[in-house]
């Protein structure tokens, strides 16, 4: 049964506009959740709810995207997530970081809307193998 339900993206950015852009781009195809900065979204997920995929920016208030890739990297309930980054910080120092922790594709902003829609198709399809 779970097959035919669609699989769940969590989406954080503080930007309300990247939001709605990321929601109305994947919305077809999956369940989106959306959060305002890594603070609101690791209570949600402290909660008990489950997510396939997250995308994250990267320059967010309260907890941004890197501590909430290392905090998410050492929970063993939440380490397999797999996270896309959109960010406008593109420095080669900090996405290595961010692919240490796991991340699994790593977008520049402003991002092209059909190879996001693609990464989240070949991260989830990933998943789906193991």
């Amino acid at each position: 049964m779970k097959d035919t339900m669609k699989k769940t993206i969590l989406i954080i950015d503080d930007e309300p506009a990247i939001r709605l852009l990321l929601t109305e781009v994947l919305k077809k195809e999956y369940a989106i959740i959306t959060a305002n900065d890594g603070l609101q979204a690791i209570t949600w997920l402290s909660d008990g709810n489950k997510v396939d995929l997250i995308i994250t920016d990267v320059s967010m208030p309260n907890i941004d995207g890197l501590n909430l890739i290392k905090n998410l990297s050492y929970s063993t309930k939440m380490r397999d997530i797999p996270i896309i980054v959109l960010s406008s910080c593109i420095d080669d120092e900090y996405k290595e970081q961010a692919f240490q922790y796991g991340v699994y594709d790593f977008f520049p902003k402003p991002f092209n809307p059909e190879k996001l829609r693609v990464a989240v198709k070949k991260a989830l399809d990933h998943i789906d193998i193991f």
